[in-house]
Order: C-alpha cells, then sequence, then structure tokens
C-alpha cells in the first residue's frame, strides 16, 4: 500500500463531508437568494455622477463586493 492510500484523502472525505463552515456558507447563500428575491425594484442612486436607477440588488451587491475586495486587500496588507 502506498502512502496516499492511507492519507484519508479519498474523494467522500473530502468533498462529502458537512463541515460548520460549509453548512454556514450553505445559510448565507439561502439568505442570500432570498434577500435578491426581495429587492428587485428599482432605485436612483446618485454619488459623484448623474443620477443612476437600477435594480436594488445590483447596488447593494456592488457595495458587498468593494467591501469584500477592501477587506480582503486591509488583511493581505497585514501580513
Amino acid at each position: 500500500m502506498s502512502p496516499k492510500d492511507t492519507a484519508g484523502t479519498r474523494r467522500g472525505d473530502r468533498f462529502g463531508a458537512l463541515t460548520p463552515g460549509r453548512i454556514g456558507m450553505a445559510v448565507v447563500a439561502v439568505l442570500l437568494l432570498v434577500f435578491i428575491f426581495e429587492n428587485t425594484r428599482d432605485v436612483k442612486i446618485r454619488l459623484l455622477v448623474p443620477e443612476v436607477t437600477m435594480p436594488l440588488y445590483l447596488a447593494l451587491l456592488a457595495t458587498a463586493l468593494l467591501g469584500a475586495a477592501c477587506g480582503w486587500y486591509a488583511a493581505r496588507r497585514g501580513r
């Protein structure tokens, strides 16, 4: 038997386990979908450019992505 066979890295072990992290991410994904389907109305947004009309979920998604990018950058700079 090779060391690979006894390492416990069978496909079912790595990809089939329901870990707390995976359950948490699944809950977040479901909540995100509910939030998107509940907020489809158009809103007017004005920042530095003329007024733009877009669905509310797109505006919030863009804000979340910008926040995540800033958080990722700050975490990388801290190392």
